[in-house]
């Protein structure tokens, strides 16, 4: 499992933002289109049908937030140190995004979990929002970078590459026309 820009990538499957488990809000990118999954926006959204997508409300990485982040595990430390009768804020669920969804029925928002802990890189957002807008380009597109992605996760060991491979991933994917 590793995440690529906005993307969570576990075993050739592809997501947007984390890859959720049990009931909680995700949003999986398939071959057949893009599946909302979770409590209140489960269904399938072919790519035949889908017009535009996109994503909103990301936290992109800044020093504030780094620093912010870092004093929430420092406190959360003390907090479980100093309390026996259980952990402190670490029950907190992670920020959620929105991906906006444009199909010939209408409009949808889609929730999934922020998979960045302290945000997103300014460029992984882009170029994540640019491959998003590749995949409604047209099948040969879609189906040409879905694979990519998916080969990737499976042929990749270990966790979240670095930032720089991270960004050249998604730069290889969108296309080197595109930039």
């Amino acid at each position: 499992m590793a995440m690529v820009g906005l993307f969570w990538i576990a075993e050739g499957d592809v997501y947007v933002g984390a890859k959720p488990s049990g009931s909680a809000p995700g949003v999986r990118l398939t071959p057949d289109g893009v599946v909302a999954l979770g409590d209140g926006q489960s269904g399938l959204h072919l790519w035949e049908d889908v017009r535009a997508l996109t994503v909103r409300d990301v936290p992109v990485k800044s020093l504030k937030r780094q620093v912010g982040m870092a004093a929430d595990v420092a406190l959360d430390v003390v907090m479980n140190l100093a309390m026996t009768l259980g952990p402190g804020r670490t029950g907190e669920a992670p920020p959620m995004m929105t991906v906006e969804l444009e199909s010939n029925d209408g409009e949808h928002e889609l929730k999934a979990y922020v998979a960045a802990a302290v945000g997103y890189s300014s460029a992984e957002v882009e170029l994540s929002r640019t491959l998003l807008s590749r995949l409604t380009e047209g099948a040969a597109t879609m189906a040409t970078t879905l694979a990519a992605m998916s080969e990737w996760g499976r042929a990749w060991e270990g966790g979240s590459p670095r930032t720089t491979q991270r960004e050249e991933l998604l730069r290889r994917w969108v296309g080197p026309d595109t930039l």
